[in-house]
């Protein structure tokens, strides 16, 4: 299922992101509700489980689970959230907004 249709806005947040191999850091480009582009030199397999910490501008971290939908290597993968729970949504739902309200 393509969740493209949710509006992705730009964005530039720093990240963490743990998967098969290991740790990486990272930037956010752009972000939806059903997923995000992550910016990172780090090597991530197509359909790989990848946990993702997003730093917000409030200061803290939102955590957020996914696959792996697409990868460039060298310059970073797209991320299909596909197990958000309730107050995750709500926090990126928050994120969202502030970035389409300037």
């Amino acid at each position: 299922m393509d969740r493209r249709s949710d509006e992705r806005v730009k964005t530039n947040l720093p990240a963490k992101w743990d998967g098969l191999s290991g740790g990486h850091d990272a930037r956010i480009e752009n972000i939806s509700l059903g997923g995000c582009f992550v910016n990172t030199k780090g090597r991530v397999d197509i359909s790989e489980i990848v946990v993702l910490q997003v730093g917000l501008p409030s200061g803290e971290w939102l955590t957020l689970r996914g696959e792996a939908t697409s990868s460039q290597e060298g310059v970073g993968f797209g991320l299909n959230f596909s197990f958000v729970r309730d107050e995750e949504e709500y926090a990126l739902r928050e994120l969202i907004s502030t970035r389409t309200h300037h």
